[in-house]
C-alpha cells in the first residue's frame, strides 16, 4: 500500500475489529461456552421413533444449533422411549431428567387441556402457519408461558414447524357418513379425543410408535397419525389400504421444542439468541422439506403400496366443527385459562382469516388448468 492509499474510515474500523477479534482469540478469550472448559452438552429426547421423519426434524434443529454455535453447544437427540415414554417428555424436561425435547403440545393434554389449543382442532379457519403468527404476534407466547406456569412446568417452549392439514386417518373401508364412525376403536390425541368420542368412536390415545402394531392386533379399527411420510415409514400401508384425507381435528398443528428452564436460563445470552434464530430457521426448513417428502411418499403409497385415498365427506367435516364447538364451550366453562386462550385465538383468527379469504387466490383453478384432465402442463 502506498502512502497516498490510506484505508477508508470504514475499512479502518473493519480492520480494527478484525484485529481485536484475532487478538482476543490469540490470548485465549472465552467462547460462548466460557462458563466451562469445553462445549455445553445437552441430552434430549423426541417423542418420535428413530425412523420417523419427525425425529429427523428434531435432529435437523439440533444440527442447526450445533453448527450456529460453532460447536459451543452440542445437542444430542434420542428417539422416543430412550429415556422416557413419549407422553412423559414434558415431565422429564421439567424435572431436568432431560435437558430438552422435541414433540407436540397435544401430548401434554392430560396435564392441562388448554395445551391442545396449539394445534388440536380447526384453528378457527387458520392454518398452522397462521396459528404460529398468533403465537408470536397475537399474544399466544405470553399465554403459553402463563399456562406452563399454572401447572408448575419448569420449561422454555418454542412452538415451530407448521404442519399441513392431517388426514382423518386409516380405515378398513372408506368412510361415507357420520354414522360410520360410531363404535370404531379409533386412535387420536388431545381435544380430538373428545371430538371423536362425541361422534361415537371408542377412542384410544397412543403415541406414534405404537399405533400400527395396535391396528395389526385388532386393538384398533382405525387411526390417524399425521402425514404421508410418517404414516408410510411407520407401516400404515401394511395394515390398511384406505386413507381418508382432510379433517378438522388437527388442521393447524405445529411441533414444540422445549428446554429445561433452569438449564436454558444458565446459557450465555448470545447462545439464547442463536437458539431462537435456529428455531425460526428450522421452522422454515421443516416446512419446505415436508412439501418435498410428503408429496413423494403420497405418490409412492398409491403406485407402490396400492393405497387408495378418499376425501372425507363434507357431512363429517361439518359434524367435527359442531362437536368441537360443544367441547370447547364445556372446557371454557371449566377452565378460565382455556377460555382466555380461546378468546385470544378467535380475535386474531377473525381478522387474519378475513384478510386471507379476501386476498389469497384459490389455487384450485390454477391446478385444474395445469394438471386437470385437460391440463396444459400435461402437454409439456
Amino acid at each position: 500500500m502506498t502512502k497516498s492509499a490510506k484505508p477508508s474510515p470504514n475499512r479502518r474500523r473493519f480492520l480494527k475489529g478484525s484485529l481485536t477479534v484475532a487478538a482476543a482469540a490469540a490470548m485465549g478469550a472465552p467462547s460462548l461456552a466460557k462458563a466451562q472448559s469445553g462445549p455445553i452438552t445437552m441430552r434430549w429426547q423426541s417423542t418420535w421413533p428413530a425412523k420417523d421423519i419427525f425425529h429427523e426434524f428434531a435432529n435437523d434443529f439440533a444440527k442447526k444449533v450445533n453448527d450456529m454455535t460453532g460447536g459451543d453447544l452440542k445437542i444430542e437427540v434420542l428417539p422416543a422411549g430412550a429415556v422416557v415414554p413419549a407422553f412423559g417428555l414434558l415431565e422429564a424436561v421439567s424435572k431436568g431428567t432431560l435437558d430438552g425435547g422435541h414433540g407436540v403440545m397435544v401430548y401434554h393434554y392430560g396435564k392441562q387441556t388448554a395445551l391442545a389449543l396449539w394445534g388440536s382442532g380447526p384453528g378457527y379457519a387458520m392454518d398452522a402457519n397462521m396459528l404460529l403468527a398468533w403465537h408470536k404476534y397475537g399474544g399466544g407466547k405470553e399465554l403459553l408461558n402463563k399456562l406452563y406456569a399454572s401447572i408448575g412446568a419448569n420449561v422454555v417452549s418454542f412452538p415451530y414447524g407448521p404442519m399441513p392439514t392431517q388426514p382423518l386417518g386409516w380405515f378398513k373401508k372408506p368412510v361415507t357418513k357420520v354414522n360410520d364412525l360410531k363404535g370404531l376403536k379409533y386412535r387420536t390425541v388431545g381435544i380430538s379425543i373428545d371430538v371423536f368420542t362425541g361422534m361415537g368412536a371408542a377412542v384410544n390415545a397412543l403415541p406414534g410408535g405404537e399405533i400400527v402394531s395396535a391396528m395389526d392386533r385388532g386393538l384398533l379399527d382405525a387411526a390417524e397419525f399425521n402425514n404421508a411420510s410418517s404414516d408410510r415409514v411407520l407401516g400404515f400401508p401394511d395394515v390398511s389400504k384406505v386413507c381418508m384425507l382432510q379433517s378438522y381435528h388437527q388442521n393447524a398443528e405445529q411441533f414444540e421444542i422445549t428446554f429445561n428452564k433452569t438449564r436454558f436460563d444458565s446459557l450465555p445470552a448470545q447462545m439464547k439468541v442463536i437458539i431462537e434464530s435456529a428455531v425460526e430457521a428450522a421452522s422454515s426448513d421443516m416446512s419446505w422439506k415436508a412439501v418435498d417428502r410428503y408429496s413423494q411418499d403420497y405418490i409412492e403409497m398409491q403406485t407402490k403400496d396400492k393405497v387408495r385415498f378418499f376425501k372425507t365427506p363434507d357431512a363429517i367435516l361439518k359434524r367435527q366443527l359442531e362437536i368441537y364447538d360443544e367441547v370447547v364451550a364445556k372446557k371454557s366453562a371449566e377452565n378460565p385459562l382455556f377460555k382466555e386462550i380461546l378468546q385470544s385465538q378467535i380475535a386474531f383468527a377473525r381478522r387474519a382469516t378475513q384478510w386471507e379469504q379476501d386476498t389469497v387466490v384459490n389455487r384450485k383453478m390454477a391446478f385444474d388448468h395445469y394438471f386437470g384432465p385437460k391440463g396444459v402442463a400435461k402437454k409439456a
